[in-house]
């Protein structure tokens, strides 16, 4: 099992975003053997949030060869045409080390931002996602289109990495979600804390020989039993908007050993790659589980 980690664009509590923040994170990530540093997306949330392809960005000179992921980014609200454009930009400057994990997003409130419909999310998605494959060198353009233009030429730069710029799409598993992926995508993101390793197994199944990675897995490694249900009850419960005993069993925070069972047991499910989202003192965090956890892989 591999490591990657997620860049800090939210603030906790006092904690701000920060381009050393980010440099920090990038820099342990890279010295505790993870492969991979990734960004979120959201317009809108309940506590700031920095934008991502901005943040990776700002980390390609740290990043050495780690591969630069997007987990996900909201395609049908950038829209295919400005997101392939910094999507190629990313890989040009990395030297091709971009994967483009994209979706549709849950939030309304982004919707509504942008004055797009919610409801038409899915159909949007999906045109949405066969013109990008298109315009980073992974599929042929559609002919017709109901809710996006097309460009009337190849957009350039073209990637660098061989074969285009990899698509991955993200599902929290459900039957539809997974012919989606099958059908759509060169590998899927899973949500952590909207599975678990059983449910992850089945799913997993059903894609045989696709890559896969379980991101969103928020994590806060401590030994001490009270910090622990605060960060449970007074931190991640309410930025989620879920009862933290749902989550409790659904995710790194906590002592080491319980961090390495759970992620034992997506080992055995053969989950290929965890990305791990600090909640708050992501370098420090990081270090915690390089030296309690990873070292048990």
């Amino acid at each position: 099992m591999e490591f990657g980690a997620h860049l800090p664009l939210l603030e906790f509590g006092a904690e701000r975003v920060s381009l050393a923040g980010l440099q920090a994170t990038v820099d342990v990530a890279r010295a505790a053997g993870f492969t991979t540093v990734s960004a979120n997306d959201h317009f809108l949330f309940s506590t700031p949030w920095l934008d991502g392809p901005t943040a990776l960005a700002a980390v390609l000179e740290r990043s050495g060869d780690l591969t630069l992921a997007t987990t996900v980014s909201l395609l049908s609200l950038r829209g295919p045409v400005p997101l392939a454009k910094t999507l190629v930009a990313l890989d040009v400057l990395s030297g091709g080390r971009v994967v483009a994990g994209v979706g549709p997003g849950s939030s309304r409130r982004d919707y509504d931002a942008v004055g797009v419909s919610f409801e038409d999310r899915w159909s949007r998605f999906e045109e949405a996602v066969t013109i990008l494959r298109a315009l980073v060198g992974r599929g042929p353009m559609p002919v017709e289109t109901n809710f996006y233009a097309l460009p009337d030429g190849e957009l350039q730069p073209i990637p660098v990495r061989d074969g285009g710029i990899p698509v991955w799409i993200g599902s929290w598993g459900s039957p539809a979600g997974l012919r989606r992926v099958a059908r759509l995508a060169d590998g899927w993101l899973a949500s952590a804390y909207n599975t678990s390793p059983e449910q992850f197994a089945t799913a997993q199944q059903q894609l045989a020989g696709f890559p896969n990675a379980l991101v969103t897995m928020w994590t806060w490694i401590t030994e001490d039993r009270s910090e622990r249900e605060r960060v449970l009850h007074d931190v991640l419960g309410p930025l989620l908007k879920r009862d933290s005993d749902e989550l409790r069993d659904r995710v790194c925070v906590g002592p080491a050993g319980h961090c390495a069972d759970l992620l034992s047991r997506y080992a055995q499910a053969n989950c290929h790659r965890v990305h791990l989202w600090p909640l708050g003192e992501s370098p420090r965090q990081l270090e915690l589980f390089a030296d309690q956890v990873a070292s048990r892989f």
